[in-house]
């Protein structure tokens, strides 16, 4: 059991001052969900040695986690300035350097690195960005500051009014185990729709507040 710092400190304190063994310290702090397995053990530490600090090199040597498979994993899952989107992911770092995937996630945490989900965007190009960029100044120009409050924005949702769009895999029917797919009614088991479907066009114009909502159908 690992025991805080503050844990050793209160243990090593009863201990020396009022010698509390390992079944008076579970009675008197229950609220620890201290073991007396972990008890026993710092104790023991503290008759030999007088101290519950682990010493320096004491302990197995590390086997697999050593600083060589720390500086690989970290070449592998981190992109390189020069080289961007070539990291690996942790399946393939297990594959390519025979560590398990496990001891990569491990060597990961001690890294200090976290894990971050990508997002969808859209890719801009050189050209995209001098274009924003010539645009947005001539924006600057054409508009002065009083004039901002001036400037109207619209946005807008389409929604499908027959056929909506529905998810294949969780759209069941479900029948009698005796009865065969074939004798379902295709009212039941036939999602139809028309070639060309109804839809309906909300659009809001807002400057400094939202405005009326305004539809159109279609």
């Amino acid at each position: 059991m690992v025991f805080s710092k503050e844990d050793n400190i209160l243990i090593k304190s009863l201990y020396e001052t009022k010698g509390y063994g390992a079944r008076k310290l579970l009675k008197e702090f229950p609220q620890k969900n201290w073991t007396k397995g972990g008890l026993d053990s710092l104790i023991t530490k503290l008759r030999s040695t007088g101290d519950i600090v682990r010493k320096q090199g004491s302990g197995r040597p590390r086997s697999t986690r050593t600083d060589e498979a720390l500086a690989e994993v970290a070449d592998l899952v981190l992109s390189q300035e020069d080289k961007p989107q070539t990291h690996r992911s942790t399946r393939q770092i297990s594959c390519e350097t025979g560590i398990s995937r496990t001891t990569v996630m491990c060597i990961i945490y001690d890294l200090q690195l976290q894990c971050l989900k990508k997002r969808r965007a859209q890719e801009l190009t050189a050209a995209n960005k001098v274009t924003r960029l010539t645009r947005s100044k001539h924006l600057l120009r054409r508009y002065s500051k009083s004039a901002v409050d001036l400037i109207w924005f619209t946005d807008e949702k389409v929604f499908t009014i027959i056929a909506a769009p529905s998810n294949a895999q969780n759209d069941r029917v479900y029948a009698p185990k005796s009865s065969r797919k074939k004798y379902v009614t295709a009212e039941r088991l036939l999602r139809t729709r028309s070639r060309f479907c109804k839809s309906l066009i909300v659009k809001a114009i807002t400057s400094e507040a939202l405005t009326d909502t305004k539809f159109y159908y279609q």
